[in-house]
């Protein structure tokens, strides 16, 4: 497994950005993500598939006689089905579940055949999923902050129209449609991304041996910050809301990332 290792990272980028894609396309319903995401997870089929003929042809036999390769072939049927789905049902968000699972069961046989082999690329590949997911923790705080500042120009220019004066800066803000649009597609990216940060924390938690405390100060405050993201996404979907009311709840939920950041990160037990 471990010799085909750069298979595997290439199989979690692509099929983390179809789980990105589709994410995107039931959010927005963005038809162009939704082909995107698409191709990009037929993609992952044929590379599970390539590696499976390659595992029949190496070992003559069907890989599923071990829980490691259980984990793979199950994360292969998810992605098959997953494809059917979109192809024959256009269920949008049963697609965009399955393959979440589907990106978790894969990380899951990924870091339990690292672990299960020990080697040193074994632990190697064990501390890639490490920076991963503190990189794109990092990249969602960024794109929430992108966000945050686009309900801070918004509400400044929401301002200056209110009072009818400041005219010469308006130009320089843009539209309030265009400010409100752009914050919430900054938030749109940022939910996925933080959400597959914690899925690959988890993994390499367990993977690692390292201890993991579901309630530690950060672990806790990463989900809630996740969870007060959603919940941006279903008051602007499901509720409606917009413009100035879902721009002061932003600017709540960033305050509360900056919290997570620097307070809890100071408390908690294993994260910087």
């Amino acid at each position: 497994m471990l010799e085909m290792k750069w298979l595997y990272e290439l199989i979690l980028v692509i099929y983390g950005a179809s789980v990105m894609g589709y994410f995107i396309d039931f959010v927005q319903y963005n038809r162009k993500a939704n082909r995107i995401a698409f191709w990009l997870l037929s993609l992952v089929w044929v590379l599970q598939t390539l590696f499976l003929i390659y595992q029949l042809l190496l070992e003559d036999s069907f890989p599923v006689l071990n829980i490691y390769d259980g984990l793979y072939f199950y994360a292969w049927i998810l992605v098959t089905f997953s494809l059917l789905i979109n192809r024959f049902f256009r269920v949008d968000l049963i697609v965009f579940f399955t393959n979440l699972l589907g990106f978790f069961i894969m990380l899951l046989h990924i870091g339990a055949s690292a672990q299960n082999q020990g080697t040193e690329r074994g632990v190697h590949l064990v501390s890639e999923l490490l920076i991963a997911h503190i990189s794109l923790a990092l990249l969602s705080y960024g794109f929430f902050t992108v966000s945050f500042l686009f309900s801070v120009m918004y509400l400044f220019q929401y301002r200056l129209l209110k009072e009818k004066k400041g005219y010469k800066w308006l130009s320089r803000f843009g539209g309030l449609d265009r400010l409100d649009t752009l914050s919430f597609q900054a938030v749109t990216v940022g939910v996925p991304v933080l959400m597959i940060s914690i899925i690959l924390g988890i993994v390499w938690a367990y993977s690692s041996g390292a201890e993991f405390y579901w309630n530690d100060f950060k672990t806790m405050g990463s989900m809630f910050v996740l969870i007060v993201y959603t919940v941006h996404l279903i008051l602007r979907l499901v509720k409606g809301y917009q413009g100035r009311a879902i721009a002061f709840y932003n600017t709540g939920a960033f305050l509360f990332l900056l919290i997570n950041f620097f307070l809890f990160s100071m408390l908690s037990n294993f994260h910087f």
